[in-house]
């Protein structure tokens, strides 16, 4: 008998050992943060374990639920007084228990939005996190107005029409963004903020053009999914996509600035892939969609496409590159290809600038100057201008918007 009660002594420390260690294990909220933005706005969860969730969206009135797996109510209770009462879409949050093992955190919306929720690996000094993103549910009435003013311009347009400019939109992307700082110089400069405000000046250069305007994907500090991102510019009916970045790597003596276009076969060296790699895990990436039914027919349309706007972003990269090579050393002298997401919209000639290595002191320097700031804008802007006096743009094509 004592035998067997040491028998089941252990069985039971067995079983209290394996609970305390699953117990170890059980997902922690680390921090919840709620951030809007005039463009949307994000919830987000950081928890130290990948999330299991699900979430769906009820109306009359208008709410978004997201339902979470193994975490404690208590922990999400913060949610609520995150809130701004200056938040375009987020009325309010509650959060309160939906079944045993289940929180169920309930947005009140101010209007009907489109939710897109992602998770994100850890990063930097981020653990696992859930994302909610909640964006305007219908055009808004400054979208609408743009739709207007280029249709009006494009109106009988056709190519060739002596006295007639069509406006060129040239849509811009700061890389990075809001708790995405992107890559850290050794003083402390987050790519987020050098690549806004070098976008900002490319704008007002743009904007100085007689025929030309330019579009900010995203102006101020937030983050915006790079699908999100290549959809903005297709909305705004974009001529061009210029992606603004800061370049870096584990060396620090790696200078110089770069140009890259999109490869259809990935990159074409091997610190192109690794570039291209880190910047694409930064977020998941979203297909483009053709409203054809045949598989094969949709691919063979998107490869047709892809590879004609491919040709013209090589063009516009080599027109740039070479401005880019009167005001800083090149990386690379020729235009670079890789799988960069942002570079993928199959209509729109698209490059991604690599304006220098933050990771090199004398060039976050650079990057830290108004006067190079401006500099570098003007090149970009003189690049684009010598692209389109080769290859001016035709009428839009109404069969694009298929895409």
């Amino acid at each position: 008998m004592r035998d067997k009660a040491l028998g089941l002594n252990w069985v039971w420390c067995a079983v209290l050992l394996l609970w305390s260690l699953l117990a170890g294990a059980a997902m922690e909220v680390k921090a919840t943060r709620v951030w809007p933005s005039p463009e949307y706005s994000r919830l987000t969860l950081e928890t130290t374990t990948p999330a299991s969730f699900r979430h769906f969206q009820l109306k009359n009135p208008e709410r978004f639920v997201l339902d979470i797996e193994g975490v404690e109510t208590a922990a999400l209770a913060d949610l609520a007084g995150k809130v701004s009462a200056e938040d375009p879409y987020i009325a309010s949050v509650r959060v309160a228990l939906n079944r045993p093992g289940v929180s169920r955190v309930v947005v009140q919306l101010k209007s009907e939005v489109r939710p897109q929720v992602f998770t994100l690996k850890p990063m930097g000094d981020y653990a696992h996190r859930l994302v909610v993103d909640l964006y305007p549910g219908a055009t808004n009435a400054v979208e609408r107005q743009v739709e207007e003013a280029i249709a009006q311009a494009d109106r009988g347009r056709k190519p060739g029409d002596a006295g007639v400019i069509r406006l060129i939109t040239v849509a811009i992307d700061p890389g990075h963004g809001g708790e995405d700082p992107g890559a850290i110089g050794a003083k402390g400069t987050r790519e987020k903020d050098v690549t806004l405000a070098i976008a900002r000046r490319l704008k007002a250069h743009i904007d100085r053009q007689e025929n030309m305007r330019a579009v900010l994907i995203r102006d101020g500090d937030y983050f915006v999914p790079l699908h999100e991102r290549v959809r903005r510019a297709r909305n705004h009916q974009a001529d061009l996509f210029v992606s603004i970045h800061a370049d870096a790597f584990l060396k620090p003596s790696a200078r110089g600035s770069s140009v890259f276009a999109l490869s259809e076969r990935g990159a074409t060296s091997a610190a192109a892939k690794w570039l291209a790699r880190k910047e694409n895990e930064a977020d998941l990436i979203g297909g483009i969609n053709i409203d054809v039914k045949d598989t094969y027919l949709k691919q063979t349309l998107i490869d047709l496409a892809q590879t004609a706007t491919i040709a013209d972003s090589l063009k516009l990269g080599r027109a740039v590159l070479e401005e880019l090579g009167g005001i800083n050393t090149l990386h690379k002298p020729h235009v670079e290809q890789a799988g960069f997401a942002v570079l993928k919209a199959p209509d729109i000639p698209s490059i991604l600038v690599e304006t220098a290595f933050i990771s090199n002191p004398e060039e976050e320097a650079k990057l830290n100057d108004d006067a190079y700031q401006d500099r570098m804008a003007a090149a970009l802007v003189t690049g684009i201008q010598r692209y389109f006096e080769k290859n001016p743009p035709l009428a839009r094509s109404r069969v694009a918007q298929n895409f």
